[in-house]
């Protein structure tokens, strides 16, 4: 329940607040937050399945972010930064949605 609340209370700071992304951090925002959405849809995941750890969960969400965001700068600085972001999207989404349709079958029972 702390996660939900956190991510709610993060969101709300950020309608309100509005903050501005300085503009080297711009291209690594998106993908962190891939990686960020992949960690919470793993950890309700593992809520439902009744495996849930806090620890992995903290450390899969700053893992996922970090390995995340150092692909992209890798992929910057080798000057195939759209490819390696991209491949970094794929694969996220494949997990998100992975996650998701075990979500759905968890809760739905289809």
């Amino acid at each position: 329940m702390i996660p939900a609340i956190g991510l709610l209370v993060g969101i709300v700071l950020g309608l309100v607040l509005h903050p501005s992304v300085p503009l080297w951090l711009q291209p690594y925002l998106p993908i962190a937050v891939i990686a960020a959405l992949d960690a919470v849809f793993g950890g309700v995941r593992a809520v439902l399945d009744g495996i849930f750890v806090d620890k992995v969960f903290v450390v899969s969400f700053l893992s996922n972010v970090l390995v995340a965001a150092f692909i992209v700068f890798l992929g910057d600085q080798l000057g195939v930064g759209s490819q390696l972001s991209t491949g970094v999207v794929v694969v996220l989404g494949i997990r998100i949605f992975s996650n998701v349709a075990a979500i759905r079958r968890h809760l739905f029972k289809a």
